[in-house]
């Protein structure tokens, strides 16, 4: 007689939804949907998820369907600029690139998100996104204006010297990002033209540059009421450098937990607990 041999059960991941552009890509500039392979890895290797990417199909998506579907969202950085008119902002200047499909997407994907408490982690412009979905405005080039820093992309070639820390934040005093750094000035990368210019009633500054610029926030409330799940985001790039950051590293850890304990919170039919 053969002994059955004993398995464990299969441990099932959490899905992350991760936001794309749309970008031009070969020699015929088709369009493509498409996010950066550093989301990817932060999502595998960190977070321990499973990366989904969600194209900027506008209003051809089903934000509901997706939403039952994901464990959490992280939003992506970009080159383009959020469209100024979901601000009531002055048109772009000319040559800004925009991706109007994206803001389709990401716009109603994070209210409903936060409605639902799905954790949510916004890099850059989904940092921006995040304000604007939430009734902020945006500084559509930091770098132009009086007595603010040059907040923009260095134009080196090395993504070592583009990529490394740039300024200082001064972090909120018992925040959510002073618990998680343990320190109340952190040094982030600095890769953007827009920037927060009227803060989100929801949202309350976590972390703030030299120059009185918001670097970082957290969601305490929305339409519906008070947050119900862990939302919060930075305007630098932790996915660049998790793998020597221990900050960076601690956001995208700290984002998984918030991720498994809301999935297994749905599975037993709860609702998952604000991030504070």
């Amino acid at each position: 007689m053969i002994r059955a041999e004993m398995r464990s059960p299969r441990v099932v991941k959490p899905l992350i939804g991760i936001s794309c552009c749309t970008k031009q890509f070969g020699i015929f500039g088709m369009p493509n949907h498409a996010a950066s392979d550093t989301y990817i890895r932060a999502t595998d290797e960190v977070v321990g998820a499973v990366p989904v990417l969600l194209p900027a199909n506008g209003p051809q998506a089903d934000i509901e369907t997706l939403l039952d579907r994901l464990d959490g969202i992280l939003l992506t950085g970009s080159r383009s600029n959020v469209q100024p008119g979901l601000y009531d902002g002055p048109p772009h200047a000319d040559g800004t690139p925009e991706d109007p499909d994206r803001d389709a997407v990401t716009l109603p994907l994070i209210r409903a998100a936060i409605a639902r408490g799905v954790p949510l982690l916004a890099v850059c412009r989904g940092f921006q996104e995040l304000n604007v979905a939430l009734g902020g405005s945006l500084h559509q080039r930091v770098q132009d204006l009086a007595h603010r820093m040059d907040h923009s992309t260095p134009m080196q070639p090395s993504a070592r010297v583009r990529q490394a820390k740039a300024h200082a934040v001064r972090v909120t005093q018992g925040g959510w990002l002073h618990r998680l750094a343990g320190t109340m000035e952190i040094a982030v990368n600095s890769l953007h033209n827009q920037g927060i210019d009227r803060l989100a009633p929801g949202l309350v500054a976590e972390g703030i540059a030299p120059d009185g610029l918001i670097e970082a926030v957290r969601v305490v409330s929305s339409q519906a009421g008070p947050a119900i799940g862990y939302a919060v985001g930075v305007q630098w790039h932790p996915e660049y450098d998790w793998q020597t950051d221990a900050l960076s590293r601690a956001i995208f850890e700290q984002f998984g937990a918030a991720v498994r304990a809301y999935a297994t919170t749905v599975r037993l039919g709860g609702v998952s607990a604000a991030a504070d």
